[in-house]
Formats: structure tokens, C-alpha cells, sequence
């Protein structure tokens, strides 16, 4: 058992796992949400239209989390209201605002070649490099973003799932829609140092859909998605540590892991249901 306890004498290690295991939980929970309304897509076009707001931030020399999140919500509201009121499919408006906003971030860093170098770690993460107050503010946004959700438990549910329904019962589905892409505009921001812009929407995506192949309960798959971000974030600190590898890349491929195993299970519970049909019919 040694193993387990050796990597905690570093510093970087026990910081490591607390932010890995925060943005586990943070991007299982939301990423449920993406999951069910076919927005698979946004989390990854969001995450490169912060990479530029991180970059105008910096230039600007406002603080990072004010600047980015204020972009990345304010491209995640454009991006509704373009859909909304335009002919312009949402993934058609996703591509070329966040592609765009990306861009701006890129064309700033060839300007300023100074601080090229600190944004490899908004692009492919840095967690060994996160600090406590850095914890810490990942901690406050998964403590908010769940709070949201509990609140607004029933309308986000509802508009999820038939979202032109609940705003013939009195939903306002633009609010729950505003109030989301809020949401997640701030997990990506606190999943970038982790994860990197190039990864999130895989954190975003494959434990949310993972967990819906195990279970058709929105209430269990939530609790699975969760459970799955939280578990690969811990041993992907553990596997990076001993293997000498990426942390980022490392819980992704655990994340993924998981998936070709809850398909082959999902798999071979549909073969033993057609099976059992078959003899009932017989």
C-alpha cells in the first residue's frame, strides 16, 4: 500500500489530485446535460473561444478568470442568440464564433511572443503546476455550478429533454438556456488549467456518455457520470506520477477506458435481452 501513500509527500501531487478530482465532478455533472440536448460540440467550441478571452486577458491585464469567463460567456450567449434568430444552425454559428474567438487568441500570441511559452498550459494543461488558491477557486465554481443545478433542477430537466413543451408550460427556456452556457463557460474555465483547451471537451463528453450506457435513470446516470470524472481524475494522477506521462492526456484515456468498457457490457446486456426475448417467444 505504499504506492498510494508515497506520492502525497509532494506538493504538487496533493495539489494535482484535488483540482483533477474537482474538474472530474464538475465536468461529469454538466457534461450529463451536454450529453442529452446533442451538445457535444459546444463544450469543445467553447473551450477554444476562452483560449482567446485568456489571451485578450492577458493583454488587457485583467485577472484571468474575470476576463476569460466574461468572454467565454459572452460568445456562449451570442452563440444562442445567433441560432435563435438567425437561419444559421447552432453548430454552423459554434464553428465560426468559437473558431474565430480562437483565432483572435492565436494572432495575439504570434503579437506578443513574450508569454507564448505560459499558454501551453491553457492548450494542454498544466496540473502539476496549480497552486491552492487555484484549488480553490475550482472548488467554488463546482460548489456554485452545483448549487445552479439544484435550484434550477426541474426547469433544466425539462427543457432538456423537450424544451419546446416546457415553454408552453411557463418555462423560460432562453433563461435556463442563458443560465447553462453560464455554467459551463465557468467549468471550462476552471477545467483548462487541468485538462488544456484540447481536452476538455473530451472530459465534457465521455463520462456523461458513458454513464448513459450503463443506465436509462437521468438520476443514476448523473451519479455515474460524476463518480466516473471523479475516479479516473484520481487514478489518472496516480498512473501520470508512476508512468511519467501527461495527467491530462492520462485521465482522458482512463475516461475512455471506461466507455469501451460500459459498451461492451451495454452490448452484452442487449444480446442476453434479445436472447431472452427469443426463448419467451419461442
Amino acid at each position: 500500500m505504499q504506492w498510494l501513500v508515497e506520492p502525497f509527500q509532494y506538493e504538487f501531487f496533493r495539489t494535482g489530485i484535488a483540482v483533477a478530482m474537482l474538474a472530474g465532478a464538475l465536468c461529469g455533472l454538466l457534461g450529463v446535460y451536454i450529453v442529452l440536448r446533442g451538445m457535444s460540440y459546444i463544450g469543445h467550441g467553447l473551450s477554444h473561444a476562452i483560449f482567446g478571452g485568456a489571451v485578450v486577458s492577458f493583454v488587457m491585464q485583467w485577472n484571468f478568470y474575470l476576463g476569460a469567463g466574461l468572454w467565454g460567456f459572452l460568445t456562449a450567449v451570442l452563440i444562442n442568440q445567433t441560432a435563435r434568430r438567425t437561419r444559421i444552425g447552432a453548430d454552423a454559428a459554434i464553428g465560426v464564433i468559437t473558431t474565430a474567438s480562437f483565432a483572435v487568441g492565436v494572432a495575439l500570441i504570434s503579437r506578443y511572443r513574450r508569454f507564448t511559452q505560459s499558454f501551453d498550459a491553457a492548450l494542454f494543461g498544466n496540473i502539476l503546476g496549480v497552486t491552492w488558491d487555484e484549488v480553490a477557486v475550482v472548488a467554488g465554481i463546482t460548489v456554485l455550478v452545483a448549487a445552479v443545478i439544484l435550484v434550477a433542477y426541474k426547469q433544466l430537466l425539462f427543457t432538456t429533454f423537450d424544451a419546446e413543451v416546457a415553454q408552453v408550460y411557463g418555462v423560460r427556456t432562453q433563461w435556463i438556456d442563458t443560465l447553462f452556457a453560464l455554467a459551463l463557460a465557468a467549468a471550462i474555465i476552471a477545467s483548462m488549467q487541468v485538462l488544456g483547451v484540447t481536452l476538455i471537451a473530451a472530459a465534457l463528453v465521455i463520462p456523461a456518455i458513458t454513464a448513459r450506457l450503463l443506465t436509462d435513470s437521468f438520476d443514476r446516470m448523473m451519479l455515474y457520470a460524476v463518480t466516473i470524472g471523479v475516479l479516473c481524475g484520481a487514478l489518472g494522477m496516480y498512473v501520470s506520477f508512476y508512468v511519467d506521462i501527461a495527467s491530462g492526456a492520462t485521465i482522458v484515456l482512463l475516461q475512455s477506458t471506461f466507455f469501451v468498457f460500459a459498451l461492451i457490457v451495454s452490448g452484452l446486456r442487449h444480446q442476453a435481452g434479445r436472447r431472452l426475448a427469443h426463448v419467451h417467444v419461442d
